[in-house]
């Protein structure tokens, strides 16, 4: 189920988007480009390890700061390879650009480093004990996604589904796919509390946190008649029609 399309007014000029995506990507070109003993140093120092936290005597040994707070925010611009910066930066862009031309520039980048912090806030608490570092724009991105869902909950999201080998167009609410994505988020992560070896390695809570941050931000912004469009584009295409059977 992957995002596609979406037909919110979308900012003509997502400067922020572009910056962030821009960003993340040279940053991952950076990683790869390290020594291996590099990447670890890189990793321990800025990748979130929530030990480092629970066990300030350990990661005093282990020569790291457990008063140093900055990871939460740091670890959100780090990825772990091809498919996991690809899939991050194309939702912020499936989703960005309309919530930048609601919020405008400054609001967005309030948004979406709140929803990074907020994700790994949750990620730490429910893996306290965890020595395996975390990292991605994940939970940052799942911001961005409640408030889209938020602010243009009768927007279409066209979903790509592939069924065997055919590639399935389907056109969804964008309240419903965010109402799917999250119910699927909270699923998993109370499964991972329990069976953490069946959490394939992904930061559950991390989307839970970002995602509740988002949808806070959003209401509350709307509450206070908040935001403002800026220059936009509106989609005019036709959405794909779901073949009845």
């Amino acid at each position: 189920m992957i995002p596609i399309y979406d037909t919110a007014p979308r900012a003509r000029r997502p400067v922020v988007v572009h910056a962030i995506i821009g960003l993340n990507f040279l940053i991952f070109l950076w990683m790869v480009a390290l020594p291996e003993p590099g990447l670890y140093w890189v990793l321990a120092h800025f990748a979130l390890i929530p030990l480092r936290y629970s066990d300030p005597q350990l990661a005093m040994a282990a020569g790291l700061d457990p008063y140093d707070y900055w990871p939460l925010l740091t670890n959100t611009f780090l990825h772990g390879g091809w498919l996991h910066i690809i899939l991050n930066m194309w939702s912020l862009w499936i989703f960005g650009p309309a919530i930048e031309a609601r919020c405008g520039r400054p609001g967005f980048i309030l948004l979406y480093l709140a929803g990074a912090v907020a994700a790994s806030v949750a990620h730490l608490l429910a893996n306290w004990n965890s020595p395996v570092p975390a990292l991605g724009a994940s939970g940052a991105i799942a911001a961005i996604i409640a408030a889209y869902a938020v602010t243009y909950p009768r927007a279409k999201v066209i979903l790509l589904v592939p069924v065997l080998f055919l590639p399935l167009f389907v056109p969804v609410s964008a309240l419903f796919f965010a109402a799917l994505w999250f119910a699927i988020q909270i699923l998993q992560g109370t499964q991972d509390l329990f069976a953490s070896s069946m959490g394939a390695g992904v930061a559950w809570w991390a989307h839970i946190g970002g995602f509740v941050l988002g949808f806070v931000f959003a209401k509350a912004a709307h509450a206070l008649g908040l935001g403002r469009d800026i220059e936009t584009r509106q989609w005019t295409g036709s959405v794909p029609r779901i073949p009845r059977r």
